[in-house]
């Protein structure tokens, strides 16, 4: 076995590194680096532009040219890089804002699948153009240019849209609601929301979370006031049955001090034309909440563990 597999590494290395490149071209870009370290003929393939290329969407040369992002790429043919790799590698770790800024495009580093932020000007809040319920600023730790503060309703309600054409094909997709909360935070410690993803026209998975990370798991030790005849928690709402501490009920902190909560997941097939619709809805409880700060609403692709 030893001596075939010298005789075939041997083999390899006869073939054009063309067409190892274009071998390549046809694996992910993790692969793509794995096999860089086979020989210094295969990292020559790998890292080649014929390789990269393959692995950048193809209307990346629009999205880059159209972008409003002060850092994205030249406009240029090279588009400031010297290699198609290293404008993968930055198109990955430097989301370029697109469509007059109201969204966000990147790459996912290990498969090259497209991943974007729809800002908070470009969701559809309930009340959203209220200042006495909600209040738009700038804050440097954003995305984009706006956030979206919530002041105080009693109905909350945000909903996102985004055309199944611009996902990419055959991957399946995680939304995450981002947003952080400030030192005034109330109303979201017990009362859970109502998350779902789901094409406009069909059935959207539906399933409850609870924004307030570490009051939310203090609940599951907590026993209900009595009231009367009903048990009551407090003055937040109806008593909810808690979900386990772990399964993705509660936000996680991001690398980039936000917070996010998983709404669902999507596989996009990429023969339906239609526009995904994802939603964070807390309109029941009848309670007054406040305190957050809203960037928007993420698609990434799901890591699979």
């Amino acid at each position: 076995m030893e001596e075939e597999g010298t005789a075939g590494a041997g083999e390899m290395s006869l073939l054009p590194e063309g067409c190892i490149a274009n071998v390549i071209s046809f694996t992910t870009p993790c692969d793509a680096c794995r096999l860089s370290s086979v020989s210094r003929l295969f990292k020559s393939a790998a890292e080649s532009d014929a390789v990269w290329e393959r692995f950048l969407p193809p209307e990346y040369p629009t999205l880059i040219s159209n972008s409003t992002s002060p850092s994205s790429p030249s406009s240029s043919s090279s588009f400031g890089f010297s290699s198609k790799k290293d404008l993968y590698l930055s198109l990955c770790d430097n989301p370029i804002l697109i469509d007059d800024g109201k969204k966000s495009f990147s790459l996912d580093k290990r498969s090259g699948k497209k991943c974007y932020m729809i800002s908070a000007r470009d969701l559809m809040i309930v009340w959203g153009d209220t200042p006495t319920y909600w209040k738009w600023s700038s804050i440097s730790q954003a995305r984009f240019s706006e956030v979206a503060e919530l002041i105080c309703v009693c109905w909350f309600e945000i909903r996102a849209r985004i055309s199944t054409s611009s996902l990419s094909p055959r991957t399946l997709y995680t939304a995450y609601f981002v947003y952080k909360p400030t030192a005034g935070a109330y109303g979201f410690e017990y009362q859970p929301v109502e998350v779902s993803v789901g094409l406009v026209g069909s059935e959207s998975q539906i399933r409850t979370v609870y924004l307030h990370a570490e009051r939310g798991r203090r609940q599951r030790h907590q026993f209900p006031r009595r009231t009367g005849l009903f048990h009551r928690s407090r003055s937040w709402g109806w008593q909810a049955a808690m979900p386990k501490e772990n399964d993705g009920y509660y936000p996680k902190e991001r690398g980039d001090e936000w917070l996010e909560i998983e709404l669902g997941d999507y596989f996009n097939e990429g023969d339906e034309e239609g526009d995904l619709e994802m939603s964070v809805l807390e309109v029941t409880g009848g309670d007054w909440k406040g305190g957050i700060i809203v960037q928007g609403i993420e698609l990434r692709p799901k890591q699979v563990k």
